[in-house]
């Protein structure tokens, strides 16, 4: 009797805990993944196209199917999981942003053991290949358009602040905000292009200079809104102009 009024207690807390965990779960916000049919695509700049040696040089490669955020992670979301908000710019449905990306890796790691989906980062082939428009892509000069005012929010017409995801026109593959809003970071470590073909490509092992964000911003002029432009930072950096969004 004695045994079994110790051992009930430990029940009820783990059946509570798991009733809590499915009350939280009914009530996240949705998150939206857009599936991505693999393909061949060129990565990367020409010279003459680019503005750092390092977005060169223009290298097939080949990825397998993969499905990607329809839009950047917002407020709304991280905080449901992360229990805080430490975006610069307030409000539910703007872009989670000042976050490093360890910050992003202790986000997913939550997401994943409540859902028990496999989100993480996309990497940068997969990243430039979504931005391109995939296997739809309409060889726009900006991501998703021929007019960058149209799919991104950029200095030219932000009044210099992210917006709520989405209000842009989405690209090819109705995805939102690549070129503009938050800059978004990528699993990959810097490394520099090699000419050979590559499938399914990770980057670098390992680098001394960072991890790549991808994309636009609300604070820079859109000829950032470039599906090749490449940026690269210490991945403890904690911007206002830099987010991410999921993938599968």
């Amino acid at each position: 009797m004695r045994l079994f009024s110790l051992i009930m207690p430990a029940i009820l807390a783990i059946v509570f805990s798991i009733a809590v965990s499915a009350k939280e779960l009914t009530v996240i916000p949705e998150i939206e993944m857009v599936d991505v049919e693999g393909g061949t695509f060129t990565m990367g700049l020409d010279e003459s196209e680019a503005e750092h040696l390092y977005e060169t040089p223009k290298h097939e490669v080949i990825l397998s199917d993969f499905r990607i955020g329809k839009y950047e992670v917002t407020q709304e979301l991280w905080e449901a999981f992360m229990g805080d908000n430490p975006s610069i710019s307030k409000g539910d449905k703007l872009p989670v942003e000042n976050i490093s990306w360890y910050d992003i890796q202790v986000f997913i790691k939550k997401l994943n053991k409540l859902t028990g989906k496999k989100y993480r980062l996309p990497t940068e082939a997969e990243w430039e290949f979504a931005a391109r428009g995939g296997n739809k892509t309409a060889g726009y000069s900006f991501i998703g358009s021929d007019n960058p005012d149209s799919t991104a929010w950029s200095s030219y017409n932000s009044w210099m602040q992210p917006h709520p995801v989405g209000t842009k026109m989405p690209n090819e593959l109705g995805i939102y905000d690549m070129g503009g809003n938050v800059s978004e970071w990528v699993q990959d470590w810097y490394g520099n292009y090699s000419e050979k073909n590559q499938r399914n490509p990770h980057g670098a092992k390992k680098s001394d200079i960072g991890k790549i964000f991808r994309g636009g911003s609300w604070n820079v002029i859109p000829d950032y809104n470039n599906p090749g432009c490449r940026f690269v930072s210490n991945p403890n950096f904690k911007s206002p102009y830099i987010g991410f969004r999921l993938a599968e």
